[in-house]
């Protein structure tokens, strides 16, 4: 099962108080739900692809309306051949959709009803129920932080945009597949959104699973970088070192200043270290890391002047 299947799986299990669950069926019922005409009578269809929340759709109805809705299942022939769940509500219809103040006109309403707009805990019912119906969130294990809800409606993306960022969170929205998304990208963010609208248990994991990447990217680039640092440190030794071997060939390391040639004499005696190591190495006193980057270098401008038989 997907870390998303498991935020909504634990969702739809949460105890809501009738007023945040009638913000919730609002979302859930506006995102996915259909309304047609039978005999002079509007039916509901509310369609998803989750068992859980075809069941959290119909006990809210039951419990919070006291209507007996029917629970379908049929069989998707196309492509993936998942199970469509459907809620179809042919008591009250209209009356339900009344109170939960998305019914204009016969019609399902194209923006949030402003009962929800601005009250908070209403908003993070709606949030929770919009996620339900069109959200989806990436494993935190994979290369990106990635949490997103879809919408058919660009007024309907916007007013989820709106409403996340009520809570400090940076949403955005963008089109996506004849809809729009509303998402967010950072992992503190997808973080409080989480706790915001109840998956209290996928946060910690999401929190868990984020700390332990993190920390190993942390590590891999500390190892990178010293393993870098340690290439820089064997390139330039193997340099320093050919130089010294071939002025001594050449012409011998007494004819270094004796400052440089103890300096040679000590680098081919530990070709392995730093040039800060070296300079702790020094008899005659710890040298700066600079001071032997000086001589080194001095050392180096005479075997180059060497090998141009100046």
């Amino acid at each position: 099962m997907s870390f998303a299947s498991d935020v909504k799986k634990e969702l739809t299990t949460l105890e809501v108080h009738r007023d945040l669950a009638k913000s919730e069926l609002a979302a859930l019922i506006r995102m996915n739900g259909a309304l047609s005409l039978a005999n002079r009578h509007f039916v509901l269809n509310v369609q998803t692809e989750n068992a859980a929340i075809a069941r959290r759709i119909y006990t809210l109805l039951r419990d919070h309306y006291e209507v007996q809705a029917e629970f379908l299942v049929r069989r998707k022939m196309k492509l993936k051949k998942n199970n469509i769940y459907i809620v179809r509500l042919k008591q009250e219809t209209q009356k339900i959709l009344m109170d939960l103040d998305i019914f204009d006109n016969g019609m399902l309403m194209d923006h949030v009803s402003d009962m929800i707009i601005g009250n908070s805990e209403r908003m993070k019912a709606y949030l929770r129920g919009a996620f339900l119906a069109g959200g989806s969130v990436n494993n935190p294990e994979t290369s990106r932080y990635h949490l997103e809800i879809y919408s058919l409606y660009e007024n309907h993306s916007r007013e989820l945009k709106e409403m996340i960022e009520y809570y400090h969170l940076k949403a955005k929205t963008h089109n996506r597949r004849n809809g729009y998304i509303t998402y967010l990208k950072g992992a503190e963010d997808i973080s409080d959104f989480l706790t915001l609208i109840g998956a209290t248990t996928s946060m910690l994991k999401f929190e868990d699973v984020r700390v332990i990447r993190d920390m190993r990217n942390s590590v891999n680039r500390l190892v990178n970088c010293e393993t870098a640092n340690l290439s820089k440190t064997i390139e330039a030794a193997s340099t320093q070192i050919e130089n010294i071997n071939y002025i001594e060939a050449t012409v011998g390391l007494g004819n270094l200043d004796e400052r440089l040639q103890e300096i040679a004499e000590l680098r081919l005696q530990h070709p392995e270290v730093s040039l800060k190591e070296l300079g702790e190495l020094v008899p005659s006193g710890p040298i700066s890391k600079s001071g032997i980057n000086h001589r080194i270098r001095k050392i180096n401008e005479f075997a180059d002047k060497l090998r141009e038989g100046k």
